[in-house]
Parts: structure tokens; C-alpha cells; sequence
């Protein structure tokens, strides 16, 4: 029961962080801020919401998964958002 409710709050919070970074993405005006709020915004939710399905998996093997998933998600989104990033600087500003 407690540990349903625990998982429960964390894929709640996940969510949230979630439904933060789509309104970060809408509602910025500029690339950068937009980078900024999805991309701390989503792997924050999603790693809560890892963390989550964390404490309802059976066996170990998933959670070493689970845990995998998000840290391949989190080095992409890195790598995508500095490339998107250097690409929205003026060709004067690009190193």
C-alpha cells in the first residue's frame, strides 16, 4: 500500500514536470529559454517518473533497465539540445 502511493506521488510528479516543461515550451519566446525549459523540465519528470515504475518493478533486471533508459534519454537530450543550441546563434556568435 505504502509503496503504491510512494510510486504513485513520483509518476505524479513526473507529470507535473512534464505539463512545466510543455508550458515553458509554449509560452518562451526564445530558443534558448525553450531548450532550458524542456529539456530540465522533461528529464526531471521523466526521472521521476522512472523512479516511480522503479519501486512497482519485480526483479532487478528491470529496474537496471528502467534505470538505463533515462540515463540514454538524459545524454541525447543533452547532446540535441546543444546542437540545437550552437545552431540558433547568429553565424557571428558560433565558435
Amino acid at each position: 500500500m505504502i509503496l503504491d502511493l510512494a510510486s504513485a506521488v513520483l509518476i505524479a510528479a513526473g507529470l507535473f514536470f512534464f505539463v512545466a516543461g510543455t508550458v515553458g515550451l509554449l509560452r518562451f519566446t526564445d530558443v534558448h529559454s525553450r531548450l532550458h525549459a524542456l529539456t530540465k523540465a522533461d528529464n526531471l519528470g521523466l526521472g521521476f517518473i522512472v523512479l516511480g515504475a522503479v519501486l512497482q518493478a519485480g526483479d532487478g533486471w528491470t529496474v537496471v533497465k528502467l534505470l538505463l533508459v533515462w540515463l540514454l534519454t538524459v545524454i541525447a537530450a543533452a547532446t540535441v539540445a546543444q546542437l540545437i543550441a550552437r545552431t540558433a546563434l547568429p553565424p557571428e556568435a558560433r565558435p
